[in-house]
């Protein structure tokens, strides 16, 4: 009798962690191997859009060593897109910072440097990425998931969602190029009013602020976003991200040549020829 109440609490227990994951990690799982960061390429048959999706469920999405592992190669592998999305799985989090439970083992000063270097780097790689990328806020942001979202160039958000800069409520501070990035999204005194507080926003007040580009109803959030990624899988707007980010007056005006040039420039310019003379 008691083999039998063990063996059903062991089945129940199974059945809740299998619902925990989505059934294509449930099957990397038993290989040992769990993927919690999915790349599509020409995501929903758009030529050119990348959406890669942290998806952590159980901890909401949070950045773990495996985590960082995953996102750096999925990054590398959407090398060449048009327009990168970065979103979180379901809509309760985009990504709610750090994995606690996993990075509860880091106690000395190298270890700690250590880390906030390595998800440092990969923001940087958000950053510097050469096609337009879209945080798309499917929830909330916090934290280090703030960070990761302002690493972006554009923030679009769910309007229910919120963020903030809130590493302060664990006596610490934002690691990963967050701060620098914030102050540069809202300026230097109101971006340590916000990470020095801790202070959380809703989607309309982080978009009054600027730390969201655009807010959009959550009944048609997943519609909204892939329709903006849509609108920037061109070439042209890969090449005015790079004058923006700094470019010289001789990049861009040799950006500028280059598309001038271009066979696809010369197509469209005669479709419109083409339609003055009809």
């Amino acid at each position: 009798m008691c083999r039998a109440l063990r063996q059903a609490r062991i089945t129940r227990q199974s059945a809740v962690v299998a619902v925990l994951f989505s059934l294509f990690e449930n099957v990397n799982i038993q290989l040992g191997e769990r993927i919690v960061v999915d790349l599509e390429l020409d995501s929903g048959g758009v030529a050119g859009l990348a959406v890669i999706t942290i998806d952590r469920p159980a901890a909401r999405n949070a950045i773990a060593p495996e985590t960082m592992d995953q996102l750096d190669n999925a990054l590398q592998r959407a090398d060449g897109a048009l327009a990168l999305v970065i979103r979180g799985g379901g809509n309760r989090a985009f990504v709610s910072g750090g994995d606690l439970k996993e990075l509860a083992t880091l106690r000395t000063l190298d270890e700690a440097s250590a880390m906030a270097n390595r998800m440092r780097t990969i923001c940087d790689q958000i950053a510097d990425f050469p096609a337009p990328v879209i945080a798309a806020l499917n929830g909330h942001a916090l934290g280090g998931g703030a960070e990761v979202a302002v690493a972006a160039d554009i923030r679009v958000a769910a309007d229910d969602i919120k963020i903030g800069f809130n590493q302060v409520s664990l006596a610490i501070m934002p690691a990963w190029g967050g701060a620098e990035r914030l102050a540069a999204l809202v300026g230097p005194g109101r971006a340590l009013l916000l990470a020095g507080a801790g202070t959380v926003l809703d989607a309309a007040a982080a978009e009054r602020v600027g730390l969201v580009d655009q807010v959009l109803p959550r009944a048609s959030f997943d519609d909204g976003w892939r329709a903006i990624a849509q609108s920037l899988t061109n070439r042209p707007a890969t090449s005015i991200k790079r004058v923006i980010k700094g470019a010289t007056p001789t990049e861009a005006v040799g950006a500028f040549a280059h598309l001038w040039v271009d066979d696809e420039h010369w197509a469209a310019a005669d479709r419109v020829i083409n339609r003055a003379r009809t």
